[in-house]
């Protein structure tokens, strides 16, 4: 741990990408605190308002504040791209681990079915699949996990594939350790560095998916803010309410661009490979 801190420090962009998560994590959590009115609250006093002392933001097209609505849709948002992705490592690992672990017919089988999934564009799937569903954010959140752990599943098997030969685990074996201890204790721990990348990764991705939803239609309905509706709502007014288009845009893309920043910084401190190449550029510079 300390030797990965120290390799994460050494990134700035990384910890640039860290702080705002930890920032847009924090402004989710006290949404009802800082957010300044009601987010479904409408004012036809102040419809479109362009922002202003009393909306930092603006209002939209009811005179809802769209600063509230932000504050609240990041809530939205979050939750959808940390439980989804919960959701598709949780049955990534458990098909890579059968895969990896096991080897042979099972190992065929799973892997079929990731190339049978892979075959599929995800968001035309995801599309397909809400199409017999009622839109919600549970249905948001399980669509877009159960459609989102092959990446998984492959590299845990990658993962497992090469550890199950590792002499720890052939010891374990010669001591006479059952499989289930020898893969929950010994190989699972081993191979969890590229899944907590993967996961890393794969937040901006569920929420740039959500969001595309919801822009469509398809995702989590008015009157519940999330980045995606706010869009929506503001491509009908985008020559007179730019703000409702720009803000939530920006949000996104700081969002997944920090995100993609610190699991690139996590995958370079993990991969000691890439530290060992850094260090000798160092000392071939100096």
């Amino acid at each position: 741990m300390r030797a990965f801190w120290r390799a994460l420090r050494k990134n700035r962009l990384a910890l640039v990408g860290g702080v705002v998560v930890v920032c847009l994590a924090l402004l989710a959590i006290l949404a009802p605190v800082l957010a300044p009115w009601d987010p479904n609250r409408p004012d036809v006093k102040r419809i479109l308002e362009p922002p202003s002392r009393a909306h930092l933001l603006g209002t939209d097209q009811l005179g809802r504040d769209v600063l509230a609505r932000m504050l609240y849709g990041s809530r939205v948002s979050l939750a959808v791209g940390f439980v989804s992705v919960g959701i598709a490592a949780l049955i990534g690992i458990m098909l890579g681990t059968a895969a990896g672990y096991h080897g042979g017919t099972m190992d065929a089988a799973i892997m079929r079915l990731v190339d049978l999934m892979l075959v599929f564009p995800r968001f035309f799937l995801l599309l397909a699949v809400l199409a017999f569903l009622r839109p919600s954010i549970w249905t948001i959140m399980a669509v877009i996990g159960s459609t989102g752990w092959m990446g998984v599943a492959r590299l845990v098997r990658a993962e497992f594939l090469a550890l199950k030969e590792r002499e720890f685990v052939v010891w374990s074996q010669a001591v006479g350790a059952g499989g289930f201890r020898i893969v929950w204790r010994h190989i699972l721990p081993n191979a969890m560095a590229p899944v907590l990348v993967a996961m890393t990764l794969g937040i901006p991705a569920a929420i740039l998916t959500e969001s595309g939803l919801s822009f469509l239609g398809l995702g989590v309905q008015p009157p519940h803010a999330t980045w995606g509706n706010i869009l929506n709502e503001g491509k009908d007014a985008i020559e007179i309410g730019w703000w409702l288009s720009l803000y939530p845009g920006l949000a996104i893309l700081v969002t997944v661009l920090s995100y993609n920043l610190l699991g690139e910084g996590i995958r370079d401190a993990l991969d000691p490979r890439l530290r060992q190449s850094a260090g000798r550029i160092v000392t071939r510079g100096r």
